[in-house]
C-alpha cells in the first residue's frame, strides 16, 4: 500500500498517530470522498478482495465499493499506521425486520483507551466511529446512531423522526478476510443478494449526503431532499463523474446501469 497515495485519495492531511483524533479525521474524509457503490456488480465485472485488487480499484482507479472492499482497505491503512484493528461480521437487518446470515456485512472495532466501532462500508450511516460501549451514541446530520447490547449481542442502530430500527447486530469475535470470501460471491451473484437487485451509489457530505438509487439522483442538505431522474446514459455518465468522481471510459456500456 502507498499511505501517500491513499491518504491523497480521502483528501486527508491531519495527524497520523494511532489516535482517536486520527481515526475521526480519517473515517470522516473516507466517507466524504469514497463512495459506497455497487456498479461493477450490474457491469458484470467480478468483486475480487485480495488487498492489491482492491487498493488499485478504490485508490488508483477514485472508485467506490461495498462493506467488504471498503472495509478491508481501511482496516490495511489503520493497520500500516499501527492502530490496534480487527475486522467484525455483522448480519444486516432486512426490511421485514429479520436478519441476514452471518458474515452478511463487515465492519471494524479499533481499540485505543477504549474501543470504537469503525464502519466506512454501510452507506447512509455515521460519519465518525462510535464508542464501542452499550448506550453510547451521537448525533448527525437530524439522526441519532447508536450501540446496544442484547444478551451479549450488540447492535447499531438508527433513531430519526420515524423512530428507532436496528441497521446491523453482531459479536465482538475477530475474523479475517478470508472468512468473507463466500458472502463476497453471494453477494455479488446471487439473485437473492439486495446487489444483485438494486444498483446504488452514495456518498455522505459535509449537509447530509448524495445518492445515485438507480437512474434516481437524490441529495439530502439540511434536513431537505432534492430527488430528480437522470434521463439517460450520458447524464447518468456526467452525474457520476461530477458527483461521485467516477470517471468510466467512454467505450463503457453503461445500459446496465439504466434499466
Amino acid at each position: 500500500m502507498d499511505v501517500e497515495a491513499y491518504l491523497h485519495r480521502i483528501k486527508y492531511d491531519g495527524p497520523r498517530e494511532p489516535s482517536l483524533a486520527t481515526l475521526r479525521g480519517l473515517h470522516r474524509r473516507h466517507m466524504r470522498t469514497v463512495p459506497f457503490e455497487n456498479l461493477d456488480i450490474a457491469l458484470g465485472n467480478r468483486i475480487q478482495l485480495d488487498p492489491g485488487s482492491v487498493y488499485q480499484k478504490i485508490v488508483m482507479r477514485n472508485r467506490g465499493g461495498y462493506c467488504y472492499e471498503l472495509n478491508s482497505l481501511f482496516h490495511h491503512l489503520l493497520k500500516t499506521l499501527r492502530f490496534n484493528v480487527c475486522m467484525l461480521s455483522a448480519q444486516v437487518r432486512r426490511e421485514d425486520g429479520s436478519f441476514g446470515p452471518e458474515l452478511d456485512h463487515m465492519l471494524l472495532k479499533v481499540t485505543l483507551d477504549e474501543p470504537w466501532i469503525a464502519d466506512v462500508g454501510f452507506g447512509d450511516t455515521f460519519v465518525e466511529p462510535l464508542l464501542f460501549v452499550s448506550g453510547a451514541s451521537r448525533e448527525e446530520s437530524g439522526q441519532r446512531f447508536g450501540v446496544a447490547n442484547e444478551g451479549g449481542i450488540w447492535e447499531i442502530f438508527k433513531q430519526d423522526k420515524d423512530g428507532k430500527v436496528a441497521l446491523y447486530r453482531f459479536a465482538d469475535v475477530p475474523r479475517r478476510l478470508s472468512d468473507f470470501e463466500d458472502m463476497n460471491q453471494y453477494q455479488q451473484t446471487s439473485p437473492e443478494s439486495g446487489f444483485t437487485r438494486r444498483r446504488i451509489c452514495t456518498r455522505a457530505t459535509s449537509q447530509g449526503r448524495i445518492t445515485l438509487a438507480g437512474m434516481r439522483f437524490i441529495v439530502t442538505s439540511s434536513g431537505l431532499r432534492d430527488e430528480r431522474t437522470l434521463r439517460d446514459q450520458s447524464e447518468l455518465r456526467r452525474c457520476l463523474r461530477e458527483r461521485f468522481g467516477i470517471k468510466f471510459e467512454r467505450k463503457t456500456d453503461l445500459s446496465k446501469l439504466t434499466e
